[in-house]
């Protein structure tokens, strides 16, 4: 028993329980790679964010040089890669020359990805030397992704449902006709160096457009349909993956979630009023950056604060009533323990909740959140409360809520 606690408790276990479940999927599947090719700011990251589920920070921290103009990302690890992606970066430097990015990749990349902002033209350098690629392997599939169209329409939202997919008529009556006209000329100029196209806008949740992932489905289903018949069993499994994934670090998770709110409820017991007031904070504090830890998500204090404003910091509010309820005998303790407890343990869930989202690509609506938050403190709650009672010879609350 007590070594099954310490593989819960450490970080070496939890991170070998990972690499152990991508090596699984890893040995099952071929790895496809996708040669991103465009000039800077022109959207590759997005398309990898979608993609993966990733953060722009961790696809940033995760990129390896390989040539002098290009470097390599590996998802979600070098040691495990369910997908790779190549980034040829020195497309806006007149010296760039692609015989040696040629020399690297050309065998390896199964689709060739040209990222270009709708509205930006200025692409010689891009057609230049996609031409020398397309002449080097005629027979790899290439796709235009049209990005940034909302540049197109400032102040306005995303004709929806998205027409791209739906015949030229569509498009007509319903895109703005300064992008129509900009997405046929840049179709013109790339005609006979791609085999097809399609205009996205892939942005952050906090941007406030009515689709982040505006055009993204029919990303991916164009993407699936160029790889080969191996490879493309691999993309589809991806998002499965990925929710496995999920599953798999919350049940890391929970064994410290557990062992925080137990602690938080020892603390908020405690009979001397406010002491826990002081105590409380660096408890939930800590267990933030454990879980932060836990799924590789590094949490700055700027966001800390943003994701508990959005869940309603009026729970200071209600811990510093209960604690003027600590003057009554055992009784006051009781119940400041069990919203000690709750809180804490709602609160982490909370946060996994939040980790899980944004590793599937999108920022939880902040009434989802405190949606989510509430469900957990008012379970919680309930359960110490009742533990706290039944107890009648013990100052705290014993045992963790029911889980979920």
């Amino acid at each position: 028993m007590l070594a099954k606690l310490k593989s819960l408790f450490s970080s070496a276990e939890r991170e070998a329980q990972v690499q152990k479940h991508l090596e699984e999927v890893r040995q099952k599947l071929p790895v496809p790679v996708f040669w991103l090719f465009g000039k800077t700011q022109s959207g590759k990251t997005s398309i990898i964010r979608f993609l993966t589920g990733a953060e722009s920070a961790e696809i940033g921290q995760g990129f390896r040089p390989t040539t002098r103009y290009s470097r390599q990302y590996q998802f979600p690890t070098p040691e495990t890669p369910l997908v790779t992606f190549l980034d040829t970066r020195g497309l806006d430097e007149p010296d760039y020359d692609p015989q040696e990015d040629l020399a690297c990749f050309n065998d390896l990349a199964h689709v060739v990805v040209v990222t270009v902002k709708a509205l930006d033209h200025a692409q010689e350098n891009v057609l230049k030397h996609l031409r020398t690629l397309r002449d080097a392997k005629p027979d790899r599939p290439v796709l235009l992704a049209l990005t940034c169209l909302h540049e197109a329409y400032p102040q306005q939202q995303h004709p929806l449902p998205y027409p791209f997919d739906r015949g030229d008529e569509v498009v007509a009556a319903e895109v703005p006709e300064d992008l129509r006209r900009s997405l046929d000329e840049q179709k013109r100029r790339f005609e006979g160096l791609v085999d097809q196209v399609v205009p996205i806008d892939l942005t952050s949740a906090e941007e406030g457009f009515n689709a982040p992932n505006y055009g993204g489905e029919q990303l991916q289903k164009v993407l699936v349909g160029m790889l080969p018949s191996v490879y493309r069993q691999t993309l589809l499994s991806l998002e499965e993956t990925t929710h496995e994934l999920q599953d798999l670090y919350a049940r890391l998770s929970l064994p410290h979630i557990l062992g925080y709110a137990t602690l938080a409820a020892s603390a908020g017991a405690i009979p001397i009023p406010w002491i826990d007031l002081l105590i409380l904070p660096g408890i939930q504090s800590r267990m933030i950056h454990h879980l932060s830890e836990i799924y590789g998500q590094p949490l700055n204090a700027t966001r800390f604060l943003e994701i508990a404003g959005s869940l309603g910091m009026g729970l200071l509010v209600r811990q510093a009533v209960r604690e003027v309820s600590k003057f009554i005998p055992f009784v006051g303790s009781v119940a400041s323990g069990a919203l000690a407890g709750a809180s804490t343990f709602a609160l982490g869930k909370a946060f996994c909740y939040y980790y899980s989202a944004v590793h599937q690509g999108h920022v939880p609506k902040p009434e989802d959140l405190k949606r989510y938050y509430q469900e957990q403190l008012t379970q919680a709650e309930r359960h110490w409360t009742t533990a706290g009672r039944a107890g009648a010879g013990a100052p705290a609350p014993a045992g963790p809520p029911p889980v979920k």
